[in-house]
C-alpha cells in the first residue's frame, strides 16, 4: 500500500485524500494546514489520519501532495526542500489547474519526481464531492514517470486521467473557466432580464434552465455550429435590435460582446450583407471563436 502526505487539506485536499484512502490502495499518512483545526478536521473527515504542526512533522510518504492555493505552491515547494523532508524518487504534485509543475522545481532539484494532477470536478461540498466524483476529468502534467504514477492514483479514486503539457495548462483552466464561471454569469444575465420582463423568478429559473439544458446538449453532440439557433444565424437584426432596446447598459454590453462572437460562430451560414448589418447594430468590433468567416 502506498502512503500519501497532504499539506493543504482544505476541500480537494480533503476529498482526494478520502477518495484515495476508501480504495484501500494508498493510506494516508499526514495531513497538514495553516491551521490545526482545519488539519484535524480533515483527519476526521478521511479517517485513521494524523494530523501534524510543521513540515518537519511529516513522516515519510511515497506521494505528498501540495493543495494549497497557486499563490502560495511555490513558496510551499521551497520550504518543502529546505525542510529535506521529501525522499528522492518518491511524487510530490500540486492540484493547481492553472500552474505546471515547474512551481516544485525545488523538489526536482533534490531528486523528487514531479507532476501536477488537476481535476475538472468542483469539490463545493466535500462530502457530496466525494460521492459523485466517479468518471472526472483529470489533467495530468509533469515528468512521465510521476505522471505515470499519478494516472495508476486516478485509476484508483474513480477518475480518468489524460496528459496536458505544462504551456497548455493556462489555456487549460481558461477553458474551464469560461465553460463552468461563465456559464453561472449567462444564467444570471438571462434571469435578470427574464425578471425585467415580468416574469415570476421561480419561472424565469425553470424556463431559462430548460431551455439551456437542452441547448447545451445539442452543443455538445451536434458541435456548437450546428447546435446554434436564433435570431443572430437567421440574421434577424430587426430583432436584434428590439433586444438592445430593453436591455440595461451592463446587460446591452454583455450581449452585443456575445452577439459579435455569436455572428462569427454562424459562419457561412449568414451572407457577407447580413453580418455587416448584425455587426453594424452590435456596434464594432471583431469577436472571434475560431476563425469560421
Amino acid at each position: 500500500m502506498l502512503s500519501l502526505n497532504i499539506v493543504g487539506a482544505g476541500r480537494l485536499g480533503k476529498v482526494l485524500g478520502r477518495l484515495a484512502q476508501d480504495s484501500g490502495r494508498y493510506r494516508v499518512a499526514a495531513v497538514l494546514c495553516r491551521e490545526r483545526a482545519h488539519a484535524l478536521e480533515a483527519a476526521a473527515f478521511i479517517g485513521a489520519v494524523q494530523a501534524v504542526d510543521t513540515l518537519t512533522d511529516l513522516p515519510p510518504a511515497d506521494l505528498t501532495l501540495v493543495a494549497v492555493p497557486d499563490g502560495a505552491i511555490a513558496a510551499v515547494a521551497q520550504a518543502l526542500a529546505e525542510a529535506k523532508v521529501v525522499r528522492p524518487g518518491t511524487v510530490v504534485f500540486h492540484a493547481s489547474g492553472a500552474c505546471s509543475s515547474a512551481l516544485l522545481t525545488p523538489l526536482a532539484q533534490q531528486g523528487a519526481q514531479v507532476a501536477s494532477l488537476h481535476p475538472a470536478f468542483s469539490f463545493a461540498e466535500p462530502e457530496r464531492a466525494r460521492q459523485t466524483f466517479a468518471g472526472s476529468l483529470c489533467a495530468l502534467e509533469g515528468e512521465a514517470l510521476a505522471c505515470e504514477r499519478l494516472a495508476q492514483l486516478v485509476a484508483a479514486i474513480g477518475g480518468e486521467a489524460f496528459y496536458l503539457p505544462g504551456e497548455g495548462k493556462a489555456g487549460y483552466h481558461a477553458a474551464l473557466s469560461i465553460a463552468s464561471n461563465y456559464l453561472v454569469t449567462l444564467v444570471a444575465l438571462a434571469e435578470g432580464v427574464a425578471i425585467q420582463a415580468g416574469i415570476e423568478p421561480a419561472v424565469a429559473r425553470c424556463l431559462l434552465g430548460a431551455l439551456m439544458r437542452q441547448s447545451l446538449d445539442n452543443a455538445l453532440a451536434l458541435g456548437p455550429e450546428a447546435a446554434l439557433t436564433g435570431p443572430i444565424v437567421r440574421g434577424d437584426v430587426a430583432t436584434v435590435a428590439s433586444h438592445l432596446a430593453v436591455l440595461e447598459p451592463e446587460q446591452g454590453d454583455l450581449y452585443r460582446a456575445l452577439g459579435q462572437a455569436t455572428v462569427t460562430l454562424a459562419g457561412a451560414r449568414l451572407d457577407a450583407v447580413q453580418k455587416q448589418a448584425l455587426r453594424e447594430e452590435l456596434g464594432s468590433g471583431e469577436w472571434g471563436v475560431g476563425s469560421r468567416e
